[in-house]
């Protein structure tokens, strides 16, 4: 008789809940968030599971990969998908209710897997938004004394990263109170510039003895960051069966509504990895508003925004872009500058 398992995880402990293929409860217990405690539970309790059943969440890809070491079927559900069904089953939302409704979804089979991601793709997600956090809260330093500091009529001005500390403190020469103040934000100015230099320069490493991100960096407007960023979050581009649906992956395609007589198509649906839609967005940008060589994917472009406008050309061009880089990653192929040797790569 087959099982199936629930787990609802939080940081100190883990409701599991068991269910046979009749949908009968046989153990509801809470263990210790630990892939060890999990296994041996429900190891005691003996049968052959079908399916374990876990929320994607902070700890999620962690329990996944050590739970199919220990040689149990786990499957990660997504997460929206999950509430919208557990909503529909209990009243009373509660640890044991949540792992009893997942244990339930795994046997009916009403679950959307998500992909885990490897650890290679999660280690070059972290220098990713390590390196963001801190370029962020760099600008929130800048911006923030130039806005106090003009209280005190004192004006920044345009002025370059290396010359900020001395215009800053030029300014504040005759305001010693202010000098005071500010003299600590320069300091940790100063030394968050130094690390985000040491992460960037990471990035640029990583970069360049990766043959993926270096293929990638063929099509205009794909720099390293978009290139990582690329490559850390599809990690396996092989888990989309066509290059198409990478544009509905990231949210870069319309939503529709259909109901009864109402029919229609709104923005993009914003779904998906809000790094890599961002980056692919710049990668759009740069490609028709900075780079100065042409191509047959931004003359596409450009025809697009003659009769749609800049800004939908843009999403569109970004919607492309990813299409073409997935393309480029599953056949080994670097990007075709011209329509006049090649044309361009199936989408």
């Amino acid at each position: 008789m087959a099982q199936f398992a629930g787990l609802d995880v939080s940081v100190k402990e883990t409701s599991v809940c068991v269910v046979d293929d009749a949908g009968t409860v046989l153990c509801e217990l809470k263990v210790e968030t630990e892939p060890d405690d999990i296994a041996t539970l429900l190891g005691s309790i003996g049968g052959d599971y079908a399916r374990v059943g876990i929320e994607a969440g902070p700890l999620s890809q962690w329990l996944v990969g050590a739970l199919i070491e220990a040689g149990l079927p786990v499957v990660c559900v997504e997460t929206r998908h999950m509430k919208a069904l557990l909503k529909a089953q209990q009243i009373n939302k509660s640890d044991p209710n949540d792992a009893r409704g997942i244990a339930q979804m795994m046997r009916v089979g009403l679950f959307k897997p998500v992909h885990v991601k490897t650890l290679a793709a999660q280690e070059q997600r972290m220098l990713l938004t390590s390196r963001k956090l801190i370029q962020r809260k760099l600008m929130d330093i800048e911006c923030d004394l130039r806005g106090t500091l003009r209280n005190f009529g004192l004006k920044v001005g345009p002025v370059s990263p290396t010359a900020y500390d001395a215009r800053i403190r030029d300014l504040v020469e005759k305001f010693p109170a202010l000098a005071a103040i500010v003299e600590p934000l320069l300091s940790v100015r100063r030394v968050m510039r130094e690390q985000l230099a040491v992460l960037h320069k990471m990035v640029l490493d990583t970069v360049r003895h990766d043959p993926v991100c270096r293929r990638l960096m063929t099509v205009p407007g794909v720099g390293p960051l978009v290139a990582l960023t690329y490559r850390a979050s599809v990690d396996q581009p092989h888990r989309f069966v066509h290059s198409r649906e990478v544009g509905a992956h990231v949210g870069l395609t319309p939503r529709r509504h259909q109901s009864g007589e109402i029919d229609y198509n709104g923005g993009v649906s914003k779904c998906g990895d809000t790094m890599l839609r961002a980056v692919l967005y710049e990668a759009a940008q740069s490609m028709l508003c900075h780079s100065q060589k042409w191509s047959w994917l931004k003359a596409w472009a450009v025809r697009v925004a003659q009769r749609r406008g800049m800004r939908r050309a843009t999403v569109a061009l970004a919607r492309r872009i990813a299409v073409i880089l997935h393309r480029m990653w599953v056949d080994g192929t670097d990007f075709r500058w011209s329509n006049d040797t090649a044309v361009a790569p199936a989408a």
